[in-house]
């Protein structure tokens, strides 16, 4: 456990400063770092994805329009509000694993045994916790009430913990644990991209909707 632990904070002490660099460069450097995520994740889905076809391209071609809707995002808004989406997804994992692990409690679906409601409402809490502090710390300005930003954060990360659950199932249906191994102590790409790849498809679809 504690090697694991040590692993996957190793490879985010070396991941993080990457994507923070390719984030703020923006324009062709970050369409340069999606393409390559949206390779390997489509890799590593075909992978796990192995009887039908049809659901593979399906898959791929929601990733493509997620990671499409990450660069348009990135170029269409300012780099506080792109900040703040990546926060909120992110804490939501954090909240989600911190307080699993620590009170555990009842199952929250059978297709993910390790996820718990303790665990969702870490999820839920810390993305507000922190998406809040951002957003007063980065003074982003919206016309929305604190109430409608509340609700926000909490669609948004509970569309991330939805895609959490729906790769979690493909795994499952798979019979693995991870997507892949790329990232040592968290498996594979989409393994922490999942819930992301989700939120961004969301806010794609929203926008073209309303």
């Amino acid at each position: 456990m504690q090697s694991e632990l040590k692993k996957r904070i190793l490879s985010s002490i070396i991941i993080i400063p990457i994507t923070f660099f390719f984030i703020v460069q923006g324009s062709t450097f970050f369409l340069f770092f999606l393409s390559l995520l949206f390779l390997i994740s489509s890799y590593e889905w075909i992978k796990i994805i192995k009887k039908s076809n049809i659901i593979r391209l399906i898959g791929i071609f929601f990733l493509f329009v997620s990671f499409y809707s990450a660069y348009h995002l990135r170029e269409t808004q300012s780099l506080n509000f792109f900040f703040l989406i990546l926060i909120i997804c992110i804490f939501t994992d954090i909240g989600g694993y911190t307080l699993g692990k620590i009170f555990k409690g009842p199952k929250l679906s059978k297709i993910s045994p390790n996820k718990t409601y303790t665990g969702m409402f870490g999820g839920f809490l810390f993305s507000l916790i922190s998406g809040l502090f951002y957003i007063d710390y980065s003074r982003i300005e919206t016309s929305l009430s604190t109430l409608e930003i509340f609700l926000c954060i909490i669609i948004i990360s509970f569309i991330g913990q939805i895609g959490d659950l729906i790769i979690s199932f493909f795994k499952r249906k798979a019979k693995i644990k991870d997507t892949g191994t790329l990232l040592p102590g968290h498996g594979g790409l989409l393994d922490r991209l999942d819930g992301i790849v989700f939120v961004f498809l969301f806010l794609y679809l929203a926008k073209l909707i309303i």
